[in-house]
């Protein structure tokens, strides 16, 4: 990934949410408190490989919002729903979580900029990808998965 896509990827991150206790302008509410906490567990529990908690996690009304091209594109509404695609797209993409490069959250949102290794057949590749969550009752209600690479991540999952 050229450093151009990574300063893009990460703008996306960085857009989508705010760091106020970061930054020094004032102390987390509640709110805050809730998504970071929230976000750090799921970082944890994906850095374990701990997949109970991480489904754990997803509150039963979760969305995963899709972007790109790629025949899995779109919104799957529902934990069962959202659960089934990201076990499909791990099939396909035989991904790896290669490290976790930051966890952001704010107001409203919290975020994951993740380095992701893909399998498929002989073809490697590693990636940026940010994921921005909207928290409810201490699980995720909804994600947004933005990929540093939208045409390579097409590759790897098919039209």
């Amino acid at each position: 990934m050229t450093p151009l896509a990574r300063r893009g990827l990460l703008a996306v991150a960085l857009a989508a949410v705010a760091i106020p206790s970061v930054a020094g302008d004032r102390p987390m509410d509640a709110r805050e408190t809730e998504i970071r906490t929230t976000v750090e567990r799921y970082a944890q529990a994906w850095r374990a490989g701990d997949l109970a908690a991480i489904a754990g996690l997803y509150h039963e009304s979760f969305t995963l919002h899709y972007g790109g091209t790629h025949a899995l594109s779109g919104d799957h509404v529902g934990k069962a729903a959202s659960l089934a695609t990201l076990a499909e797209f791990s099939r396909r993409t035989g991904r790896k979580l290669s490290g976790i490069v930051a966890v952001l959250s704010g107001p409203e949102r919290g975020a994951i900029v993740a380095r992701e290794t893909f399998r498929k057949g002989e073809a490697v590749a590693e990636l940026e990808r940010v994921l921005v969550y909207a928290v409810r009752d201490g699980q995720f209600s909804e994600c947004w998965v933005y990929d540093a690479d939208p045409a390579l991540v097409a590759k790897f999952v098919g039209d």
